[in-house]
């Protein structure tokens, strides 16, 4: 589900037990290599506003970013937030499960909300 859109760049949300966010040109561009300067420097402003809002609003051991595209050959970054009883940690998102998590987390709409209105800012 899309969160945000410009003309360049669009926010999405990953459905997980941690705060996930995606980053994706509009463009299907294969490699980040090929994007234009004003793409990069658009989808690292945005991705330094999550990082950050995601520090400020969870508080988490620690923030995951990730730009791998083997199965979807189209530049993104996920933007995880992770904690320490998340059911992977400290492996990645993808990697083998080491517990059953049971996070008691702020509200995710909300910090939604919170990510629109700071993206529209800018």
């Amino acid at each position: 589900m899309k969160i945000y859109e410009n003309d360049l760049i669009n926010i999405q949300i990953e459905t997980s037990e941690i705060p996930w966010l995606k980053i994706f040109t509009n463009e299907n561009i294969k490699e980040l290599s090929d994007c234009s300067k004003e793409i990069k420097n658009e989808i690292f402003e945005k991705l330094d506003i999550i990082e950050k809002e995601m520090l400020s609003f969870y508080k988490p051991e620690k923030i995951n970013i990730a730009s791998f595209g083997n199965y979807v050959p189209h530049v993104h970054f996920h933007i995880m937030a992770r904690f320490k009883e998340d059911s992977y940690f400290p492996e990645p998102m993808w990697g083998k499960k080491q517990r059953e998590a049971n996070l008691k987390l702020p509200c995710f709409d909300e910090f939604c909300d919170l990510i629109v209105e700071r993206l529209k800012e800018k």
